[in-house]
């Protein structure tokens, strides 16, 4: 991993991007931390040719976005001319809105929209990859969602956005999720988990937490991954610092 390849998911600092000039002034406070890529996600309304003169002003990169999930599924077409415009290739599908996932029947009907989707993005030479949460390891049948939702859909429909925090917090083994999804892994979201005093699982941030990130980083690179993005829903203080706490543990224990 290279740091060139190490971006921020927006989402972390969601509550400094409201507005434009908001948005000016964490990509710039983001760019002197470190980072040279960003995944668009949590963002206030801003024109797409705006964001693109803030972020070539500060020498960041969009590597990836979030989008509305209903629109992933019911308007792909405005997904590839929002990702265009962005000069991005990878997009995410962030998390099953009113789906239940517990459910086989929402699980059925999900599959072949995702795979729909991803395709019409595939024609158009962009990526629709899949944000897992914790709900996708519930078994039906002795199978988890997860595993369904990369064996029912075509590979070059749809990737992997795997979620360390979560894919740990639903009971699998991250090293073990990198390599099912070899050649099928262009994103991960590098995001710790510990557990509080009161035994409780919370993020936190990387190095802080229990994953063991070299061992995850090398699985992630041998199936190709090419954008490493730091994650923390929640963090104990500023994210600012939480974001830069991460920064500097990757740049130090995880940059080959």
């Amino acid at each position: 991993m290279k740091l060139s390849q190490v971006a921020i998911q927006l989402y972390t600092l969601r509550d400094f991007i409201r507005t434009p000039d908001d948005i000016a002034t964490t990509l710039k406070r983001v760019r002197a931390i470190g980072y040279e890529a960003v995944q668009v996600s949590g963002m206030g309304a801003i024109d797409e040719a705006e964001l693109n003169r803030i972020l070539d002003g500060e020498g960041l990169v969009c590597c990836a976005t979030h989008e509305p999930a209903t629109r992933i599924l019911e308007e792909p077409e405005a997904i590839v001319e929002r990702l265009q415009k962005l000069n991005c290739k990878f997009t995410a599908y962030p998390h099953p809105a009113g789906l239940d996932l517990s459910k086989k029947a929402d699980v059925d009907r999900l599959i072949p929209a995702l795979d729909h989707s991803g395709g019409v993005l595939a024609a158009a030479g962009l990526t629709l990859t899949y944000h897992n949460h914790g709900i996708e390891f519930f078994k039906i049948d002795g199978v988890t969602a997860l595993d369904r939702i990369y064996a029912e859909t075509r590979p070059e429909a749809l990737k992997g956005e795997l979620d360390t925090y979560w894919v740990h917090f639903g009971g699998g083994d991250v090293v073990a999720w990198c390599g099912k999804l070899s050649g099928r892994l262009p994103l991960l979201h590098l995001k710790d988990y510990r557990m509080t005093a009161e035994s409780t699982p919370t993020f936190c941030e990387i190095g802080n937490g229990t994953l063991d990130f070299p061992r995850i980083i090398s699985a992630a690179e041998a199936s190709g991954c090419e954008w490493f993005i730091v994650e923390q829903d929640t963090c104990p203080g500023d994210p600012f610092d939480s974001i830069q706490q991460s920064f500097e543990y990757i740049s130090a224990q995880l940059i080959a």
